[in-house]
């Protein structure tokens, strides 16, 4: 019995390879390039550290982002708004409005969740080992704010062959000017 109790939950974390728990998809906060109502830390333009209390981070983000970016949830595989979404333009930090990710850089991987192959710059992101659920992972985390965005991988395209597999509720996207 133990054996097939251990061979199904194997098998269950093996097909959230990319997450790490699941939780139902709430309402997406929407976008607003200056700052976010309720939030005082959210800059896009502001890049310094910040080290808040995790009483502080439940006051100010919506329980969605709250429960991916301090909690490292995930969402649901293909629920995510910007898991097959194309639009050009920049990819933000939904809980603190750090630059992350160009839409030049986001592939479609078919994991579920967008996926890039570059951050927008080096310190835009930190990495973390991850060993929950039976799994050798790296966790991505803002670079600004320490909140969970995803995980990355080795199964991306040229010329980093990275994946990083991202949570579509953790990210504002703001389009290029003039385009879509």
């Amino acid at each position: 019995m133990f054996k097939f109790t251990f061979s199904i939950v194997l098998l269950l974390l093996l097909l959230i390879q990319c997450s790490n728990g699941s939780a139902p998809q709430m309402a997406m906060q929407t976008n607003n390039p200056v700052q976010k109502e309720g939030n005082p830390y959210y800059s896009r333009t502001d890049t310094s550290k910040l080290v808040l209390p995790d009483a502080e981070w439940k006051k100010v983000l919506s329980p969605d982002v709250y429960y991916i970016a301090r909690q490292k949830g995930t969402e649901y595989a293909f629920s995510g708004k910007f898991w097959d979404f194309e639009g050009k333009g920049t990819y933000f930090c939904a809980a603190c409005g750090n630059k992350l990710f160009r839409s030049d850089a986001k592939f479609a991987s078919s994991c579920g969740w967008p996926s890039f192959f570059v951050a927008e710059r080096p310190e835009a992101v930190i990495y973390k080992p991850d060993y929950t659920h039976g799994m050798i992972r790296t966790e991505v985390l803002c670079g600004r704010c320490d909140g969970h965005l995803g995980h990355i991988f080795d199964d991306g395209p040229a010329p980093t062959y990275k994946r990083f597999c991202m949570n579509s509720i953790v990210l504002d996207f703001e389009p290029d000017k003039g385009g879509n």
